[in-house]
């Protein structure tokens, strides 16, 4: 494997009374994709939220890019890791307030050619740039919503079920706008998805988790033949 962007080290994580995650070890390579997959409740949203400091973990030890998470300010981690959601909230206005949005947080403005270009990235053009977000289709608005979590140029980007909702081909748009991004920047992706063709598809590696454990990990034509029954069971029909 690759340097790793994140390195989770006997992470347990628990909420209300549950334990959530249990003793998660494994690490995400630098630069790649890597998709995580398994049934609803595994705890993979709630890794996330562990990884960009949303949550903390109640033992183990997490590492971005080498330094422990403790050790960043959480403004500068969240830049760092930066994070996209099925639902793709836009806040009201028009495409630039919401590529502003981020900035905003942090007393700043964007630059117009800076909002262009990422647009531009995320192949929507120029001439959405002041076009009311609230009339943008479900693709479009998963667009602006990576084009906003770019902002910071993050390093390290988390995608939570980001194509879930949207028909075929602005599913299939979304995919290779994240491979673009991969290749152009050197992001390093972690995906969330239900959709066990995808995952085999986009990721150079995959995570199986199952009720807070990380089952099985590697590269992931591991979907294609995996070791562990349990992940076997999971896979089996769901890959032609």
């Amino acid at each position: 494997m690759n340097q790793a962007a994140i390195i989770l080290q006997n992470v347990h994580y628990s909420a209300d009374g549950i334990h959530i995650l249990k003793n998660i070890t494994g690490s995400f390579p630098e630069g790649k994709i890597t998709t995580l997959v398994g049934p609803s409740g595994a705890g993979k949203s709630t890794l996330f939220k562990l990884c960009n400091g949303l949550r903390s973990p109640d033992s183990g030890e997490i590492l971005i890019k080498g330094k422990s998470i403790y050790e960043y300010d959480p403004l500068d981690l969240r830049r760092k890791v930066g994070i996209a959601l099925q639902s793709a909230t836009m806040i009201k206005g028009s495409v630039l307030d919401n590529l502003q949005l981020p900035l905003t947080l942090q007393g700043q403005k964007i630059e117009r050619e800076y909002a262009e270009e990422l647009l531009h990235d995320v192949g929507l053009g120029e001439e959405f740039i002041e076009r009311n977000a609230k009339d943008l289709s479900g693709g479009q608005r998963q667009k602006l919503s990576i084009a906003r979590t770019l902002v910071n140029k993050p390093k390290v980007l988390l995608l939570d079920e980001i194509t879930s909702s949207l028909d075929r081909v602005s599913q299939h748009d979304i995919e290779e706008l994240i491979e673009k991004i991969n290749r152009k920047y050197g992001t390093t992706i972690i995906w969330i998805t239900h959709n066990l063709d995808q995952a085999l598809r986009i990721g150079h590696y995959t995570w199986v988790m199952m009720n807070g454990e990380l089952i099985e990990s590697g590269e992931s034509s591991l979907l294609q033949n995996p070791q562990d029954k349990r992940v076997q069971e999971f896979v089996k029909g769901e890959l032609e």
